[in-house]
């Protein structure tokens, strides 16, 4: 899952990208809203944590473009402790939660899982593909009952692939979504292929009979035979 982030704060900026990288999320960053509003229109993310008080363009004017324009992306606004006004506001523009700084990062976290859980109509938290299983809550992955231990890229890749199970992915499909804007097609397409083996590797899918690969289009996932 991608989460954008969006806070003046250097350093608050920082913590929650390393506390949410730690917990295996791709993790994008904004400073101010007009960079918020570039990168949101450029490539879609799956939630958005989005502080009011910006300068120039303001987390409710981010979010009312949001709504306009028809995206229904999840955004949990941070506002300052006690102001009401902001909360209520936010919420009647489209929000879907809110968390009053300063805040704890279990706390935010948890708000985090809930929205996700909910966003795209997504009701199962568990994807699976066979004896392969992905909790998208808690972030653990096994198969056959096997815990497995991958890298946050990983996770994501596998991920993806799980929700589009038995449809054929298309490497820039991939790349868009794990890479977003980091991914350089021309560079990176050798980079994409190292972590497609590790992760079929850690699966235990060397011969890749799960994770298939499709001839000049990309990838696909389909249930294992019983």
């Amino acid at each position: 899952m991608r989460i954008l982030i969006v806070d003046d704060e250097q350093t608050l900026l920082d913590q929650l990208q390393k506390g949410l990288e730690k917990q295996r999320y791709l993790v994008e960053t904004a400073l101010n809203g007009e960079e918020a509003l570039d990168k949101l229109f450029e490539s879609p993310v799956d939630l958005v944590i989005l502080d009011i008080m910006l300068p120039g363009v303001n987390g409710l004017e981010v979010l009312r473009a949001l709504r306009r324009e028809g995206d229904a992306t999840p955004v949990l606004m941070l506002t300052a402790k006690g102001d009401i006004d902001d909360k209520i506001q936010g919420l009647d523009l489209g929000a879907d939660d809110y968390l009053a700084k300063p805040f704890s990062f279990d706390e935010l976290l948890a708000r985090v899982r809930a929205l996700l859980r909910r966003s795209g109509g997504q009701t199962e938290s568990v994807l699976q593909a066979g004896e392969l299983r992905l909790d998208t809550v808690s972030r653990e992955v096994s198969r056959g009952g096997k815990p497995l231990n991958l890298t946050a890229r990983e996770f994501s890749i596998l991920e993806f692939f799980l929700y589009n199970k038995n449809r054929a992915v298309s490497r820039f499909s991939l790349a868009e979504h794990v890479w977003g804007d980091a991914f350089d097609p021309f560079s990176m397409s050798n980079f994409m292929d190292v972590h497609i083996k590790n992760l079929r590797k850690k699966i235990g899918d060397a011969d890749g009979s799960l994770i298939r690969t499709i001839r000049g289009v990309g990838y696909i996932v389909k249930d294992e035979a019983p």
